[in-house]
């Protein structure tokens, strides 16, 4: 009995707790690098996560609203005061690009502007916001909803309504108006018109400053409201074709990509048609620093080279758009 209890009173030697131990810190520390790593693979996956998501969802805006514009409904010919009338006073906080007809609404001067950017150098670049980063671009567009007003039998309306202006057409003449009454306009239907500016500011969240895609919609009025978070910059370079032959074989074929700085002598050549092309760069940023990142990455929009030495991820998305509208007779 006094045996029994002598072996069942025996415990562990110093030495093997001592190996216990090293065993339990060595399974340990394998555990540990597993879930670090596991987490900083899940952190990594999610900025990059985000940084598709915001930037495909920039690209994607900008895409479908640069390929329209230039867009009439039914009317076919230059946007000017030659076939279109208003009687219309410029809206309330109008955006005002450079050039002297480049407002919401077209002026019996000058080519009216329909497409038109630049590259911010002060915060308040067109009178209608005062907000803007330096260095990225700004770019208005001006054209009608796709889709026509139609009552619910189809036919087109005759009373348009509050809060948009609009513009009725047929293929050869038209009249912008802001709502009521239709304007009689022959075998006219009716559009919803737009004027959209987009441009980047940079908002503060806390410690971080957060840039976001910012755009400018003409309602009753020019007003703004921010689209997507984490979009950095945004570059255009727009395709230019310096052919004026309709049969010369590179009719209709870009000659040059050009930036917004170098287009200035450019935007009205034949009333804005020679623009056949715009290419978009979007560079997204994550909203927050990765302190265990370091980004010192050079990145090329277009004829423009940015490299940054901070903790912030960033992916820079690119596309050119083929401008339909363009040197276009008929739909």
């Amino acid at each position: 009995m006094k045996l029994i209890n002598r072996f069942t009173q025996q415990g562990f030697t110093l030495i093997e707790v001592f190996i216990a131990l090293a065993i339990g810190l060595v399974i340990f520390a394998g555990i540990l690098s597993v879930f670090v790593g596991m987490r900083t693979t899940t952190t990594e996956t999610t900025s990059f996560g985000e940084l598709q998501e915001n930037g495909r969802f920039a690209m994607s805006l900008l895409t479908d609203d640069i390929s329209k514009q230039d867009f009439w409904g039914d009317y076919t010919g230059p946007f000017n005061l030659t076939s279109i009338s208003h009687t219309l006073a410029a809206p309330v906080n109008d955006c005002t690009g450079a050039g002297v007809n480049n407002s919401s609404f077209p002026l019996a001067l000058g080519t009216f502007r329909t497409l038109w950017g630049e590259t911010v150098d002060n915060a308040d670049p067109m009178g209608c916001f005062d907000d803007a980063k330096i260095g990225s671009d700004i770019i208005q567009l001006k054209r009608v909803v796709a889709t026509a007003l139609v009552q619910a039998d189809g036919t087109p309306i005759t009373v348009a309504p509050a809060g948009n202006y609009h513009l009725v057409t047929n293929s050869n003449t038209g009249v912008l108006f802001n709502s009521g009454a239709v304007p009689a306009v022959e075998n006219g239907r009716v559009w919803q018109y737009q004027h959209h500016v987009y441009y980047i500011r940079e908002e503060t969240l806390g410690a971080n400053t957060v840039p976001v895609l910012m755009q400018g919609q003409l309602t009753n009025q020019m007003s703004f409201s921010p689209t997507i978070d984490g979009i950095e910059m945004i570059r255009f370079m727009y395709g230019y074709d310096s052919d004026t032959d309709p049969e010369a074989a590179s009719y209709g074929q870009v000659d040059a990509f050009i930036s917004a700085t170098d287009m200035a002598a450019l935007w009205d050549n034949d009333g804005g048609t020679r623009i056949i092309a715009v290419r978009i760069f979007v560079l997204a940023r994550n909203v927050t620093p990765d302190r265990k990142y370091t980004n010192t990455n050079t990145y090329q929009l277009g004829d423009l080279s940015v490299t940054f030495d901070d903790n912030y991820r960033r992916l820079l998305f690119s596309s050119t758009v083929t401008l339909y509208n363009a040197r276009t007779d008929s739909w």
